[in-house]
Order: structure tokens, then sequence, then C-alpha cells
């Protein structure tokens, strides 16, 4: 038995952040109930290329960004913008545990889909709203995304090249503002489930792709708010820690003649007397101007192009068996091809492969979590628009076929 089971979640959420978190409770065993517009559902079904192919090797309906955050799903279609669609998710709302939503303040409340409304037909309910900035403060009515969030949360002004080697406002290569935020809803959800678990009392959890911004800042927000002072771009480096950035080395002698790169994250002084004694420097661990981490960030100017200048006297393949003999911190830089084929992601089974119906061999990202008695489910993402709507609405509001005929005649569905 998965840990969720019994757990149901009706999730108007769509595009990524709510339905990052939905996915996740899913993957712990809720039943999610995704509702999506009818004719064009999810605006991610349709954010592509790259698309599923079908058997012919044309291009689909099946956009990969929608497959990678609907898994262990269950679509249903309802316009909640007509009055029988707002009735529909009513009748459903008791039946449920939790309902997300990520749209625009007071829209819910015109649809008569707010927490007040749904409260009163299910006292129980934990109702989660994912917006940019929140229910309340002078922002509360934009439309906040996760590129604006970065740059206004920070983010943006902590990564990239320093800008004195010509760096510039730099972006994260994935939307992390939308994705963090989907996890600590997903903390949220399960806590405010424990809560309605021991009192009967559900509640509204509010989060926020600001809040959630402002709080990864983690040691650069704390950097500043204790010293006052804004830290800027580091390209690659660390702030707190030297050395812990990348290193270009010498090129491979059967190697392209690009250059090549390694990671070197050295997190104490033990590390770097070990990492100067591979380094055939042993004397630099004993300088006083950096035997000490303090004392290496201080003297971060001088040190780095000492080390430039010995990290690029071997190739990379030689760096990393040394270095990993001897339990200093280091890693390649790869490419998605060569995560996909790296054989530690390959033994923690972080990909899975789906008899699709339209590719048998549909291969997808699956969920990190691994728990050793109540095993994460691994269904399909629903491949087909309102492919569940008949299964939901007769097993758990007893739809008739005439009412489902009308529903589908009104286009409610």
């Amino acid at each position: 038995m998965t840990s969720l089971a019994g757990i149901r979640v009706l999730d108007l959420s769509r595009v990524l952040a709510g339905p990052w978190c939905t996915q996740t409770l899913a993957d712990l065993g809720a039943d999610v109930i995704k509702i999506e517009r009818p004719g064009s559902g999810d605006d991610t079904r349709s954010w592509g290329p790259p698309f599923l192919k079908d058997r012919d090797g044309h291009d689909t309906q099946e956009a990969a960004y929608y497959l990678g955050t609907n898994r262990n799903k269950r679509s249903v279609t309802c316009d909640i913008a007509q009055p029988a669609g707002q009735a529909l998710i009513r009748e459903l709302v008791p039946l449920c545990d939790v309902f997300v939503e990520n749209f625009k303040v007071g829209d819910m409340a015109r649809y008569g889909l707010d927490y007040e409304s749904l409260k009163a037909l299910n006292p129980r309910l934990v109702y989660c709203s994912v917006t940019g900035f929140g229910q309340t403060g002078p922002y509360a009515e934009r439309a906040g995304y996760d590129y604006a969030i970065q740059g206004m949360g920070g983010l943006m002004s902590v990564t990239g090249e320093r800008d004195d080697l010509g760096g510039g406002p730099q972006k994260v290569g994935v939307a992390v503002a939308d994705l963090f935020t989907g996890m600590y809803a997903t903390v949220a959800i399960l806590a405010a489930l424990r809560h309605a678990e021991r009192s009967g009392e559900g509640q509204r959890v509010d989060m926020a792709l600001l809040d959630t911004q402002v709080a990864m800042l983690a040691n650069l927000g704390a950097n500043y708010l204790v010293s006052g002072k804004a830290p800027g771009r580091a390209g690659n480096a660390h702030q707190n820690i030297v050395p812990y950035q990348v290193f270009e080395v010498a090129p491979a002698a059967d190697g392209d003649g690009n250059k090549d790169h390694l990671i070197l994250a050295v997190g104490n002084d033990g590390q770097f007397a070990k990492f100067c004694a591979v380094a055939g420097r042993p004397e630099l661990a004993a300088d006083a101007r950096f035997a000490q981490n303090k004392d290496r960030v201080a003297n971060r100017a001088v040190l780095v192009p000492l080390l430039e200048a010995v990290m690029l006297t071997r190739p990379k393949a030689q760096w990393l068996a040394a270095l990993e003999a001897a339990k200093v911190p280091c890693g390649a830089i790869n490419n998605l091809h060569e995560v996909f084929t790296d054989p530690q992601v390959h033994e923690r089974g972080m990909v899975t492969q789906w008899d699709h119906p339209v590719d048998p061999q549909l291969r997808l990202v699956s969920s990190p979590i691994k728990l050793s008695v109540t095993p994460v489910r691994t269904d399909l993402p629903p491949p087909m628009l309102g492919q569940h709507t008949d299964e939901v609405l007769r097993g758990l509001l007893d739809c008739t076929d005439d009412r489902l005929r009308a529903l589908q005649r009104d286009k409610v569905v």
C-alpha cells in the first residue's frame, strides 16, 4: 500500500508549480483528479516541441513538458466558467481531502470555489492556493511567473558570471521558483492533512512563488541580513567556501581538443589539505593565508590563480580518480545524454519506461522518493485529455448516462 492511499486530491492547477505539487502527492499514492479545460486541457499539453512521436515518427499533440509533470493522475474535463461545471466541482469537494488551485487572486471567489465556500461543504478540506505573490500584500493581484520571480526574488542577482568578468543577470536553467514552490506546497499540504486527521479541521495553504524564492536564497539571504552587504554574482564559485568552483583542466589526450572542466568542492580544512597533497602542493595547506576557510575566502584572489595553474597540469580523468581516492569532493559536468546514461542514475531507477498508447517504449524521469515500506506509484501521465471523466463522474457522483450526455452536449465536460 502507498503512503497516501485513501487521500483524494482535486487538482485545478496547471503548468508547473501546482502540478509539480500534485504529481508528488500522486507519486505517494494520493488519487489526484486533474481538472482540465474541455478541448485544450492543461496549457503544457501544447508546450512543444518536443512532442511525443507516434509509431510512424510523426509529432502527436503530447508535449514532453506535460508528460514530465503529470504522472499518476486522472484527467477529468470540466469547464468551471459554466455554472454546471462549478456545480460538478462542488459535488466532488465533499469526497476529497485536498483542493489545489493556481488561479489569480479572486478568480475562485467569482466561481464560488473559494476556500470559505468550499469549507462550508467540507470542513476537513485542505485548500492550497498557489500564486505569484500570495493572497495578501500590495502585489497580490499581479500575475507572477517563474522568470520574473527569479529576478524579483534576488536569484538572478547572484546567478551568472561575475560582473567584472563580463557577466550579467542570469536565470537558472529550469524553473526553480515554480519547482520549489511545488515542493513547499507538498510539505504544507501533508502537514495540514496531519492536523485535519487529528482535529477534523481543514485549513487554507497560501503558497507564493516570491515567498519561496526569498526563502531559497538560503545562506546568501542570511549573508545579507547578517552583514548588510548584498552579495553579487560569483560565477561558478561559492560565496562562503574556497576552493568550491569549476576549474579548467588539461584536455584529454584522446579528446576533441576543446576545453575540459571539473568541479572541485572542498568543504573543510581537512579536505583542503588532502587536495593539496594530491595536487603536489602540500605547502599551500600550511600557508597561513590558506590554512583555514575564512582565510581562503579572504585571500581568494591570491589562491584561485595558483590553483588554476595546478589544475591545468592533468586531464579530468586523472584528477577525478586521484581526488575521489583521497575523498576530496569533485565531479564532472555532464550534459543530459551523459546524465541519463550514467550507471548511478540507472541503478537508482531514475528513468521509467511505460507502454504508452502512442509510444510503447516511452521513457520519462521517475520520482526520486525511495521508501522502504510504501513504494511510490509509477503510472502514466493521462495520455488523453478527459480520459477519466466518465470513470470519475460515474464512480464518485453516480452520474447517469442522461446527465453525462447533457454535460457533454453543453460542453461542460
